[in-house]
Formats: C-alpha cells, sequence, structure tokens
C-alpha cells in the first residue's frame, strides 16, 4: 500500500475527528464562559463551588475521567452513548481550563469602563453583559486557541470508546497492513493539517473582532 492510498484511507476518519474536536471545544466553551461569568458576579458561595470544579477537573487524567463515564455510569444504570461520553469527560475538563483563561481575560477589562458603566446605572448583569464579555472574549482568543488545540490532541482518545475516528482507523490498518511507520506518520500529517486549517479560521477571526489599538498575540 502506497503512502498515498494510506493518508486516503486514514482520510475516512477525519469527520469524526473534526466532530469530536467540535463537541468537545463547545461543551468546554459554554461551561467555562458559564462558570467564568458567574465568578464574575463574586458571590462567595458560587466563587467557592467553581473554585472546586476547575480545580478537581483541571488535575484529572482524561483518559480516566473518560473510562469512568463510559465504563462506569452504566453500573448505576446510565448507559452513555461515545460521544456524549467524550463531551463529559475531555468537555468538561477542557471547560474547567477555560474558565482560567476567561478569569484572566476578565481581569484585564479596564476597571475604570467598569467604574463609569455602574456610575451611570448599569445593574451588574448588564456591566458583565455589555461591557466586560465582548472585551473578554476578545483578550481571550490567544488562550482559547491554546486550549482548543490540546482538546485536538485528546481528541484520539476517542477511539477508546469505539468512535472511527483517525486512530481507530490507524490501528485498523496497521494491524492489516503491518506498515506501522507510515500509517502514523500520515496521522501526524493529518493532524498537523487539521490544526492549521483550524488556526488559520481563528485567526481571520481574531482580526475581525480584535480590539482596536491592540495587536494581537
Amino acid at each position: 500500500m502506497t503512502f498515498l492510498d494510506i493518508l486516503l484511507k486514514l482520510a475516512q476518519g477525519i469527520s469524526y475527528t473534526i466532530i469530536v474536536t467540535l463537541v468537545c471545544s463547545a461543551t468546554g466553551l459554554c461551561v467555562g464562559l458559564t462558570l467564568a461569568s458567574l465568578r464574575r458576579l463574586n458571590y462567595s458561595v458560587l466563587t467557592f463551588a467553581i473554585d472546586c470544579y476547575t480545580y478537581v477537573f483541571r488535575g484529572v487524567p482524561v483518559l480516566v475521567l473518560l473510562f469512568m463515564v463510559y465504563f462506569g455510569l452504566p453500573g448505576l444504570g446510565f448507559k452513555v452513548p461515545p460521544l456524549m461520553a467524550m463531551a463529559l469527560s475531555l468537555g468538561l475538563v477542557a471547560s474547567a481550563y477555560l474558565a482560567e483563561v476567561f478569569r484572566g481575560a476578565f481581569n484585564s477589562v479596564d476597571p475604570a469602563e467598569i467604574l463609569a458603566a455602574q456610575a451611570m446605572g448599569m445593574s451588574r448583569l448588564q456591566v458583565l453583559g455589555y461591557i466586560e464579555l465582548p472585551q473578554m472574549l476578545r483578550f481571550s482568543v490567544p488562550g482559547m486557541v491554546n486550549e482548543f488545540t490540546s482538546i485536538l490532541k485528546y481528541s484520539p482518545f476517542a477511539y477508546t470508546v469505539g468512535i472511527p475516528e483517525i486512530t481507530k482507523q490507524a490501528t485498523t490498518l496497521t494491524s492489516t497492513t503491518l506498515q506501522g511507520v507510515e500509517v502514523y506518520l500520515a496521522v501526524g500529517i493529518l493532524y498537523f493539517l487539521i490544526y492549521r486549517i483550524c488556526l488559520f479560521g481563528v485567526q481571520i477571526i481574531s482580526r475581525r473582532y480584535q480590539i482596536p489599538g491592540i495587536t494581537p498575540a
């Protein structure tokens, strides 16, 4: 089997890799943004609970959590589909890291703007929604890109729960062709191409929404 044939065979799993990455990224983004926004409201009970969440989920290995969800929950009567298991493991771990990215980006917002908005009579939720969130999302783009890259790199764990993404195709192809070096070299090339395409798209979005006068990293 030629190297081109290997690439074409592995390409069958690209759609699953992209789906897993997008689902886990969306889960991490939504949960992380919600946690960071709630923490910004400065309610002591919420802050403590969110700090505990981020502390725990940043310390649990993704693969261990994935096995707990996919193989452990059925023992308690909860059957979890493979894609949902990835969202509840990789997605939630990513949300803990993204919550910290957003927290740092929130701290970059000029306090004078917040004070001015409050002096105009805006409520805390209005300040958060109209003043802090738009700027925070722009400041957090580099951190989000870094975390989404990590999600892409962790997406091969999906093959352990039966999702036929690129790595699953590679293990099958290696067992039938015994061309391990060529197969996994092709895997690396495909992941690199996916990463570069995603990065190019993010850079376009970043330039479109960057804050005037601030050069993106």
